[in-house]
């Protein structure tokens, strides 16, 4: 599968033009630009998959282009604090959550901590992402708007209980003040 790497452009006679985003193993993984994510095996892979006819060759250039408009995306989503590096607190690097069931003779489960710190992160952009969005909306009323964001706002309280594991204050989840 040495032919096949991540970033190389690839045709399907059925699916079109598409970039390989990753190789699992013995699997594939192809985002094409009209059809979406594929998966291929080696063998499919070797047998469908060929270089994009001629005149798709400038896709390099417009790949450029795109990777210019990524990058400004990128820009804007850390600027609004939606996106980038949150580090997790360093005392939890490498740990995991061990979840323990109550009832007798069930498995626990392990998470690696990191994982399922992206998760909280995670969660808290996209509940930022709805409090931009309800906020901007121009068909609900003020009252209505007040009325969303206290229900975030509750959610922001709720996930307190993992400030444990922001690295940073700044990053922590704030919930309702009380007076």
């Amino acid at each position: 599968m040495e032919e096949f790497y991540t970033g190389r452009v690839v045709h399907h006679r059925i699916f079109g033009t598409g970039k390989v985003v990753r190789v699992e193993g013995e699997r594939l993984i192809v985002n094409f630009i009209t059809s979406g994510v594929k998966y291929f095996t080696e063998a499919e892979a070797e047998t469908e998959l060929s270089d994009p006819p001629q005149q798709e060759q400038n896709l390099q250039e417009q790949a450029m282009d795109l990777n210019i408009l990524k990058e400004t995306i990128r820009e804007i989503l850390i600027e609004e604090g939606l996106a980038g590096i949150i580090p997790l607190a360093e005392k939890w690097n490498g740990g995991e959550l061990i979840m323990k069931p109550g009832k007798p003779g069930m498995q626990e489960k392990a998470v690696p901590i990191d994982v399922f710190f992206h998760k909280i992160v995670m969660i808290r952009n996209q509940l930022r992402v709805l409090e931009q969005n309800i906020n901007g909306s121009e068909k609900l009323t003020d009252s209505e708007k007040v009325n969303f964001q206290q229900y975030i706002t509750r959610c922001y309280g709720s996930l307190t209980t993992f400030n444990v594991l922001f690295s940073d204050k700044k990053d922590w989840f704030v919930g309702a003040k009380k007076d």
